[in-house]
């Protein structure tokens, strides 16, 4: 078992490079990291995106074929900061029939986000948080986005797969600065969300990201927050860094925030594999 960290450590458990989405090399995020005060900074690169309409060229992914080098500069990284506790993982992108591709895939990762971002299958399906392609918003409405959304999360949640943490658990909120904004009281939603976490023993994910990109809020929003608190579920804590300037972004506040709302305690992996809750004060 790794030693126990002390109350207040920054943990970053949310954060992409190069290989996917993001901007950054490992060893960039890393001395960003080390600059942050960063006591452990997990890895999260998207995952197990199909060929085809998803991401037809591979852009925001680690491609399976590219996951020999992705150990390779991870480890590369993790042996250059020895002061700084790395753990590798994933984020693991959900939609139907992913499961064999998330589990051949992910071998060796300490860490597996479960995240929605896409509605529909491998196939046919639109992404519903890139605001450069906002057809699936447009024709089916943010009211039906939302409750597809959540019978999405929810379907994530369920699955046999071994998500960690369910990420960003309200992103259609990334829509609200285009004007995409539900009519529909989302409480019933949330409490969906609620009840599935709860019942499948999932942690939940605060994030700082919508903070960045004009959402206004946490994901998930307080309200949806204080339901999952109350439900005893609990929550890791991250910023979904894309570039090596916004990794641990945030995350004290979030931390402040958290102990608002009533939690005590996030919970921290390790590079061993294990989970503490770790206190917020």
């Amino acid at each position: 078992m790794s030693r126990p960290l002390p109350p207040g450590s920054i943990v970053d458990c949310h954060t992409h490079t190069r290989f996917s989405d993001g901007a950054a090399t490992f060893e960039e995020m890393a001395r960003a990291a080390e600059a942050a005060g960063c006591a452990v900074l997990v890895s999260t690169d998207h995952l197990t995106l199909p060929a085809g309409p998803m991401d037809p060229d591979g852009e925001v992914q680690v491609v399976e074929a590219d996951l020999p080098a992705h150990r390779a500069a991870w480890e590369a990284a993790r042996d250059a900061h020895p002061a700084l506790e790395i753990v590798y993982g994933f984020e693991c992108d959900w939609y139907p029939g992913c499961e064999e591709a998330v589990a051949r895939w992910s071998a060796g990762a300490r860490v597996r986000l479960g995240s929605v971002h896409w509605l529909g299958d491998a196939s046919d399906g639109a992404w519903i948080d890139d605001p450069s392609d906002l057809r699936v918003w447009h024709e089916l409405g943010p009211d039906e986005v939302w409750r597809r959304y959540v019978a999405a999360w929810c379907a994530a949640c369920e699955s046999p797969l071994a998500f960690d943490v369910m990420a960003h658990p309200d992103l259609p909120a990334r829509m609200v600065p285009e004007g995409l904004v539900a009519t529909i009281e989302l409480a019933p939603l949330w409490d969906e969300m609620v009840s599935c976490a709860r019942d499948c023993g999932r942690r939940v994910e605060l994030s700082t990201a919508g903070w960045r990109k004009g959402v206004g809020d946490w994901y998930p929003s307080r309200g949806l927050l204080e339901r999952f608190r109350r439900a005893g579920v609990p929550i890791s804590v991250g910023s979904d860094a894309h570039r090596a300037e916004d990794v641990c972004w945030g995350v004290r506040d979030a931390y402040a925030h958290a102990w608002d709302v009533g939690y005590r305690s996030a919970d921290v992996p390790r590079a061993d594999g294990s989970w503490e809750p770790m206190p917020l004060r």
